[in-house]
């Protein structure tokens, strides 16, 4: 579809179009534009803004209720009486749904009306997880299929938020955008853990921490349909020559799995979902736990447990992650002064650089507190400097037609051999090295089995470093994309045939 295709007032969801309509080529023109004039995308400077940072709340949003489950944590597992695999499995099947998901988000986002498909899925996850609050002592199935479908709604904004802020900016303004927008992450995550374990902690019952969020996620919902104007697909990206269209989802995969710096960079992003989904599940019950072996902590023997791990876990989280998003945004855009491949280098030392202070905070654990939580404060500093920049790698090698379903892919593959399945996995590696159910080896289970995010950094640092060889190529590859030639029917010899426009023209 053309990218200059007006949006048909009649049937707003499925046009593949943006609300506003305009001139299709602006060319340069629009960097004298007044800030209430309305740029190539639709939206005018202003309203740009207010878009963003809606979005970066129901971002912060997302990643909070994400992280209630692992600030209350000690409490579940005590109320159900299940061990670290079922522990695990909280996580695994709530990014199960949404990896497998995304995909279909993916899809739609690129061909329809992307807020409407963001505020159904943003009011199907409130009214799940309000549900899920709800769930008696014997039904432990019933949480798992509750959480399961909570990632029904994060899939369908995760997969599609950053797409429209690459189609309000570009170049600098979308990487500080980016950075606004990803600095929610940590911060969700850490308020997650404060929010969800000191809701738990007065009203004694943990049930209470999530029942928070749901009601915020309603106030998304209108802010997205009142506030949120679409942006047309690609037109800030203007190249009068190179007129942008759909392409089947088939063309677009191959695509996709032919450009080596999204799908390295992709991989390289899996490693630091593996270490991040396993770091926000287990970290504050192995510092519980640890705190319990050393004698800091009362073992939980009460229907409420001691949180103030999961407090201090969730400040740290909180800084760490403005700390390291800002620092790798700044780093990238001094480096890129000397070099083109500033992004995946600085992503590569961030999680090289966050291995050893992982290793040393898992081994110091039961040494020193306050050394482990140093460790911790720099370890997620420098895992947290690539979110905004591996967003911003893939919104520039990635032509803006194929953007959503380039988030949905990249989400699929981080997730499945990523968070979808490191906490269960740390979990099943805790029980099997687990000798007897003494708090010695609650403690020392769960510490060797989380030496395995740090070889799986170093392993991630790896495949930046591939991004790097292949990052100048792919990113002047997407700049220049021009689409091949719509085929016409010309008639020949009473029948048609379909030959290419250029082989035609004179």
């Amino acid at each position: 579809m053309s990218r200059g295709e007006p949006m048909s007032d009649s049937a707003p969801f499925f046009s593949s179009d943006s609300e506003a309509e305009g001139p299709e080529d602006q060319g340069t023109a629009t960097a004298n534009q007044q800030p209430d004039e309305e740029s190539p995308s639709g939206v005018s400077r202003g309203r740009a803004l207010v878009i963003v940072f809606v979005l970066c709340y129901i971002n912060l949003l997302n990643y909070m209720d994400r992280f209630t489950v692992a600030g209350v944590l000690p409490d579940i597992e005590h109320y159900f009486g299940i061990s670290d695999t079922e522990s695990g499995l909280l996580q695994t099947v709530f990014i199960c749904s949404y990896m497998f998901l995304a995909p279909v988000f993916g899809y739609l986002g690129d061909r329809y009306n992307r807020k409407y498909i963001m505020s159904g899925g943003i009011t199907f996850w409130s009214l799940v997880t309000l549900a899920s609050s709800y769930t008696p002592e014997e039904h432990f199935w019933a949480l798992l299929l509750t959480r399961g479908l909570v990632g029904v709604g994060e899939a369908s904004y995760s997969t599609i938020a950053p797409t429209i802020i690459a189609d309000l900016y570009v170049k600098g303004k979308r990487t500080n955008m980016l950075s606004i927008f990803y600095f929610a992450i940590p911060v969700g995550s850490g308020l997650g853990y404060i929010v969800g374990s000191q809701v738990s902690s007065r009203a004694k019952d943990w049930h209470w921490a999530l029942r928070v969020t749901p009601g915020l996620g309603l106030i998304a919902v209108l802010l997205l349909l009142f506030v949120v104007k679409e942006p047309k697909r690609g037109a800030v990206e203007a190249r009068p020559e190179n007129r942008l269209h759909q392409t089947s989802w088939l063309a677009d995969l191959r695509d996709l799995s032919k450009n080596r710096s999204f799908m390295l960079s992709t991989f390289g992003f899996t490693a630091v979902a593996f270490v991040t989904g396993s770091l926000a599940l287990w970290a504050p019950t192995f510092l519980f736990r640890a705190a319990v072996f050393n004698g800091e902590r009362a073992p939980c023997m009460e229907a409420h447990c001691e949180s103030s791990d999961s407090l201090i876990f969730g400040a740290i989280t909180c800084v760490t992650g403005v700390l390291g998003v800002a620092s790798g945004v700044q780093v990238s855009r001094q480096l890129r002064k000397k070099t083109a491949r500033a992004d995946p280098l600085v992503c590569a030392a961030g999680l090289l650089l966050c291995a050893p202070f992982l290793y040393l905070a898992i081994m110091f654990a039961q040494a020193s507190t306050v050394a482990t939580y140093v460790f911790i404060f720099f370890g997620e500093t420098f895992l947290s400097m690539n979110w905004a920049i591996v967003a911003d790698i893939l919104l520039y090698v990635v032509v803006p037609t194929r953007r959503s379903t380039a988030e949905a892919l990249q989400i699929v593959v981080s997730h499945l051999l990523g968070d979808a399945g490191s906490p269960y996995l740390i979990g099943v590696i805790s029980d099997s090295l687990r000798k007897n159910d003494s708090f010695l080896w609650q403690f020392r289970s769960l510490q060797f089995s989380m030496l395995l995010c740090a070889f799986v950094a170093v392993v991630g640092g790896a495949f930046f470093l591939g991004t790097a060889v292949y990052i100048e190529r792919d990113r002047e590859r997407a700049e220049n994309y021009a689409p091949t030639d719509e085929p016409i029917v010309v008639p020949k010899s009473g029948r048609s045939t379909r030959v290419p426009v250029s082989s035609v023209l004179i």
